[in-house]
């Protein structure tokens, strides 16, 4: 019986350079490379909706959407499809510097759909703006209102762990409750992102390592960023409590 052929994997530097980047109306540069699981069109709408606020900050950065990003020890390759054999030491994402420039690899092939695809790269999207242009004062007042409010739940692990540590009046507590804002802000942003591609059950974000944040408290954060980052034209945020 013939067996398929291995898939063909190649340095991120090798792809880099093969690959055109395109860049959407909003300023995100982004290529495509392999036998990915998503569409260009929808592809294409994913990159447009982020706003051009966000955008803005993501100067001299690149997504590159392929099908595997394999670490291999300290190095890393990227496969052109799918290859069970190299899937257990595939990553869902990797950021590589690359001179001036650095270039984002997302895993397509690891995710079942284009939900958890495009939550993937709001997500990364998300903690590049905190990491760039740093938390908003706004929002920082309004989740720290919350949490002193007894709200229940967060909206990540990392903001699950930072809030309990900021809040447990230890020494380090300053710190914990700026990594706390930065988790937040970064989640709270993705989620947003999220919500204009695809409609998003909350509860389909559950973990089970914690609570996720309670839905009023979620909604306010969200009209919160929509204030900070209105959508782009063409694409709408709203939060509806209950399907009809």
């Amino acid at each position: 019986m013939s067996q398929a052929a291995p898939a063909i994997t190649r340095s991120p530097a090798d792809v880099v350079q093969s690959t055109p980047v395109s860049q959407a109306a909003n300023g995100v540069c982004y290529a495509a490379a392999g036998e990915i699981s998503v569409s260009s069109l929808d592809l294409e709408r994913m990159i447009a909706l982020v706003p051009v606020k966000i955008a803005s900050a993501l100067k001299r950065k690149a997504y590159y959407f392929v099908p595997l990003t394999v670490s291999q020890g300290e190095d890393i390759l990227i496969a052109d499809r799918y290859d069970v054999s190299l899937s257990d030491n595939a990553v869902c994402h990797r950021n590589l510097n690359l001179g001036d420039s650095q270039c984002v690899f997302i895993s397509t092939r690891l995710m079942d759909d284009k939900f958890s695809v495009a939550f993937e790269f709001y997500i990364n999207v998300g903690h590049a703006l905190v990491e760039l242009a740093g938390v908003s004062h706004e929002f920082s007042e309004l989740a720290w209102k919350q949490v002193e409010a007894g709200a229940r739940g967060e909206t990540s692990l990392d903001a699950w762990e930072a809030r309990k540590l900021a809040t447990a009046n230890g020494p380090d507590a300053e710190r914990y409750t700026n990594e706390y804002f930065e988790a937040t802000f970064a989640d709270t942003i993705s989620i947003y992102l999220l919500s204009m591609y695809l409609d998003v059950d909350y509860h389909d974000l559950r973990e089970r390592d914690y609570p996720l944040l309670a839905p009023s408290a979620l909604a306010e954060r969200l009209r919160k960023v929509a204030e900070l980052f209105p959508a782009n034209p063409g694409y709408e945020f709203a939060v509806l409590y209950k399907r009809r």
